[in-house]
């Protein structure tokens, strides 16, 4: 485990919500078969009772879920708000996890390290700041354009559409980096590319639209929205993204309403000329308040999704 860095304490103001309205179709796809059909995710949760939950899900047709592991108790019941993407590395002793959560109105960044029979033996929350009841949804990209020096950001969805940028220290010291409004209608999105250059994530809106969002690695931060499909995915509350080979993303998106989840794998991003297989329902109930990726380490963790 690694010692608790120090960590500045950020607070972040909000406006209310516009929200835009909602339809309830499912979500189209192209019949064109996607080259990047049998791509996998881990898929991880925190239930309501504060269990750490992480399963695997292949995008064949019709998709499969493997077994579910559960770490137990990590969390008291009911505080977790919002889950980033979590590392999850083997180690000679069993496993480390790391990465950020939203308990109530604070963000915390949170190691555990398992035994082999996946055990917890150490559980360590440092605290790095308050007003995160204002958002809706937030991300971690560490980009490995350096083995030695990695670039972090952390993105932060407020609910009144502005999306923010913070530069993560070594330290654990954040500055900020850029803020852009605009995106009150956006309901869920998630990271399908880390470059030298850029991020990009992939947001459903609840009209129902898909978009990508376009951030350069600017002080100025002006992100550049595509639309990828203009409607049918207003359904899902959440989604999640994985690496697909070099140029595709498998993404599952979570419908809270019906406890159900669907798969699906695109191709390389490229507005509307994106192709997206549907494989189907995956099996299963998905009734957790809290759905992310598992990543592997950042040397390894690559996405190629634009």
């Amino acid at each position: 485990m690694r010692k608790l860095h120090k960590i500045v304490t950020m607070v972040a103001a909000a406006a209310g919500m516009v929200a835009a309205a909602t339809t309830t179709a499912t979500a189209s796809t192209t019949a064109t078969a996607s080259p990047t059909a049998g791509c996998a995710l881990n898929l991880g949760s925190v239930t309501a009772g504060g269990d750490q939950t992480m399963q695997r899900v292949t995008g064949v047709t019709p998709p499969t879920a493997g077994a579910k592991s559960v770490v137990p108790g990590l969390y008291a019941d009911g505080p977790v708000r919002m889950s980033a993407s979590f590392v999850n590395e083997p180690t000679a002793a069993g496993t480390s996890r790391y990465g950020r959560v939203v308990l109530g109105d604070a963000m915390y960044q949170h190691w555990i390290t398992l035994d082999k029979s996946g055990k917890v033996t150490e559980s360590q929350l440092a605290r790095i700041g308050g007003g995160w009841s204002k958002f809706i949804d937030h991300e971690t990209s560490t980009f490995n354009d350096d083995p030695t020096h990695p670039r972090t950001y952390e993105y932060g969805l407020r609910s009144d559409g502005v999306l923010f940028r913070w530069v993560v220290g070594d330290t654990g010291a954040w500055k900020a980096y850029g803020s852009a409004p605009g995106f009150a209608s956006v309901k869920s999105m998630t990271l399908i590319s880390k470059a030298a250059a850029y991020d990009t994530f992939l947001a459903n809106t609840r009209g129902g639209a898909l978009y990508t969002i376009h951030i350069p690695v600017n002080t100025a931060m002006k992100p550049v929205v595509t639309k990828v499909r203009a409607g049918t995915w207003q359904g899902f509350e959440t989604l999640v993204a994985g690496g697909c080979g070099n140029y595709g993303t498998v993404v599952v998106g979570i419908d809270k309403e019906t406890k159900s989840a669907y798969l699906y794998t695109f191709g390389h991003a490229n507005g509307a000329k994106t192709s997206i297989t549907g494989h189907g329902k995956i099996p299963g109930t998905f009734a957790d308040p809290t759905y992310f990726r598992f990543a592997p380490p950042v040397k390894s963790d690559w996405l190629f999704g634009e």
